[in-house]
């Protein structure tokens, strides 16, 4: 019998030379961040083209390529990159494919099967014969790094123009979200939102470049550049009509990473599926994971404060590099009428999340599952959490185990845990189904008690409108007066301007 040696997949370089002619592949985001994502890389000069669209054919093909063991956003990943790649094969072939393209994506370290996204990627190519083809990891930590040969630099205005791309696909995801369940025109909100990130696309694309490292910073912290793109944006959501008497209850999305973020049917299209089913979707911006890992290296500096030479200043360094984050954040959020939710307090959720789950067992959400069911349930921000876990996976099975003493604490906290396979659809929705129900009911109670309270009638409110139109525009901001629900405290808005309360 042959014995063959195990040989270690290291990809040949991709050099500087060959940026103009090779094409950078990328997924795993929202088509929203991965357009801006694109604009960004192709403002550095590279040439660029997100993954296509995740389909339930690729779980299938992921399922041939790699472990039957892994999680389910692994296998979904897998089977798109191997979809992909066979996609371009056959249209400009295997020798194009080697020489013109390198698929590039992002680790960490963990218990966490993230950590091993790659080592699934690499049987893929060895499925399809293309161990030849490049596939480079970079960390997910660090702002600079490069790929061997230098083909591909993470520089810090790049660095930046990836994050600015990430807040502002978070954003719109937000605006997206708070605006399609309230449209008066069905449809216009997909069409604003897709003119909007191509308005963003050019934008990020044209970014002047200022300076390579403090330079870059300084002006990418101080410039209105960014928010006057956003401002050309609100002009576009202020033609989008919204009818907010309609009751839905509100549903927060937590869970683990792409799951959350996932739009499409790596996770059963859930989110669509609940506006559907009369609901209002919070979504999990991408930004809340960046600000859990800068704040967690200040909770750790924290606990080792007496072992840590010059403590005060390292501590506010971090600090200040956690607060301008958020200030970016905000910034950006104020140039759309403040209506996208503000980043959670992680502090808050540490605090919250304490006497349930210990903060330094990370991987996965670690603590923020919990704390930010408790911070959406205590603040009334929602009626609902949906958690959505791959099937086995290791961190969040323990943030789930957790969640039983939470709800024993809280009885009245509305929580669907799904475990997603991505072959268990009817389960998965009727699960969560359930749950929305109770949901339903309470969104209703809760708008008549804001009628009864103010003791307006609807016909009241309808007149209203009819004298102050600009309420009924998407770039109206309601501010929240302690309900869940988007119609109950729109009743409380209308009352305060007309004098009721």
């Amino acid at each position: 019998m042959e014995v063959l040696d195990y040989r270690a997949y290291k990809p040949r370089a991709f050099t500087k030379e060959e940026r103009s002619k090779t094409t950078i592949l990328f997924g795993g985001l929202t088509w929203k961040h991965e357009r801006l994502i694109q604009a960004s890389l192709e403002n550095m000069g590279y040439r660029a083209k997100p993954l296509p669209e995740i389909r339930r054919v690729d779980l299938d093909m992921g399922k041939e390529f790699i472990d039957v063991g892994a999680c389910c956003p692994t296998t979904f990943t897998a089977g798109n990159l191997a979809r992909a790649l066979m996609q371009i094969e056959k249209s400009e072939g295997r020798e194009r494919l080697k020489d013109n393209y390198v698929f590039v994506t992002i680790g960490a370290c963990g218990p966490c099967r993230f950590g091993q996204y790659h080592e699934s990627y690499e049987r893929v190519l060895e499925g399809l014969n293309l161990r030849d083809f490049r596939l480079f990891l970079l960390d997910l930590l660090q702002m600079e790094q490069s790929v061997e040969g230098g083909g591909l630099e993470i520089s810090m205005p790049l660095t930046l123009g990836l994050v600015y791309a990430m807040f502002i696909g978070d954003l719109l995801t937000d605006m997206e979200y708070a605006t399609r369940p309230y449209e008066v025109e069905k449809g216009k909100t997909d069409r604003v939102l897709r003119d909007s990130v191509e308005l963003i696309y050019e934008k990020l694309r044209k970014r002047p470049i200022r300076g390579k490292k403090l330079g870059s910073l300084l002006w990418h912290l101080t410039t209105d550049y960014f928010t006057k793109a956003l401002k050309e944006v609100k002009e576009l959501w202020d033609e989008i009509e919204v009818d907010r008497l309609r009751v839905k209850p509100t549903v927060k999305i937590t869970g683990e990473f792409w799951l959350q973020t996932h739009e499409g049917e790596g996770n059963y299209n859930i989110k669509r599926w609940l506006e559907q089913e009369g609901a209002q979707v919070v979504p999990p911006p991408v930004a809340v994971w960046m600000d859990y890992l800068i704040n967690m290296e200040l909770f750790k500096l924290e606990d080792k404060r007496e072992f840590v030479k010059m403590y005060p200043l390292k501590k506010a360094i971090i600090s200040l590099f956690a607060w301008l984050y958020k200030y970016t954040y905000n910034r950006l959020r104020n140039a759309l009428n403040d209506i996208p939710n503000p980043l959670p307090d992680q502090r808050a959720l540490k605090e919250l999340a304490r006497p349930y789950f210990y903060y330094r067992l990370t991987g996965g959400e670690g603590h923020m599952l919990i704390g930010k069911a408790l911070y959406a349930y205590r603040n009334k921000h929602t009626h609902m959490i949906c958690e959505l876990s791959p099937y086995g996976c290791l961190p969040n099975t323990m943030s789930i185990g957790a969640m039983a003493k939470v709800l024993g604490d809280y009885p009245d906290l509305l929580y669907a845990p799904i475990e997603i396979k991505g072959d268990a659809e009817v389960h998965a929705l009727s699960r969560c189904q359930m749950i929305l129900t109770e949901a339903k009911r309470r969104a209703k109670e809760e708008f008549e008690e804001v009628l009864q309270r103010t003791k307006l009638k609807i016909e009241d409110i309808r007149e209203f409108e009819a004298k102050k139109p600009e309420i009924r525009r998407a770039t109206y901001r309601i501010p929240h007066y302690g309900y869940a629900g988007t119609s109950a405290n729109y009743v409380m808005h209308v009352a305060k301007l007309m004098g009721r309360v």
